[in-house]
């Protein structure tokens, strides 16, 4: 068995996309899951394919297990880990947003578990800023 995950776009604008993803763990997790592929976003209205994204807000529920967001890289960085509990991470509000540090990335995020047990559970919300070529 696996853990039962969904991944849905709220919105896929011309600079900014939301996306919702939920896991409920059978206790297995994941590991370098691609959760936001760039390459599948819409593109802007001159037709530049997004190449990646920033994350301006973070909303989480996480029950029991941590998540690290990661970006996806030809050695992948960690952007940011998410703990258990309840969260609003507005980035923007203190004057920047969480940035690809990463040396060569593909622009897109990974989420990997950390701790999950059978029965824990995470729904995060991530508002990003859209990067064109």
């Amino acid at each position: 068995m696996a853990d039962a995950v969904t991944s849905q776009t709220l919105l896929d604008g011309e600079s900014i996309a939301v996306m919702k993803f939920t896991n409920v763990s059978d206790g297995t997790g994941e590991s370098a899951v691609n959760k936001v592929d760039v390459s599948s976003l819409n593109a802007n209205f001159r037709g530049k394919l997004c190449t990646g994204v920033a994350i301006r807000k973070i909303i989480a529920s996480m029950n029991g297990m941590a998540v690290n967001i990661i970006w996806d890289a030809s050695t992948d960085v960690t952007g940011f880990i998410v703990g258990p509990g309840l969260y609003t991470f507005d980035f923007l509000d203190s004057g920047s947003v969480l940035t690809n540090n990463a040396t060569s990335p593909t622009g897109d995020v990974l989420f990997t578990t950390i701790g999950a047990s059978s029965g824990d559970t995470y729904t995060i919300i991530l508002e990003l800023i859209k990067t064109y070529s």
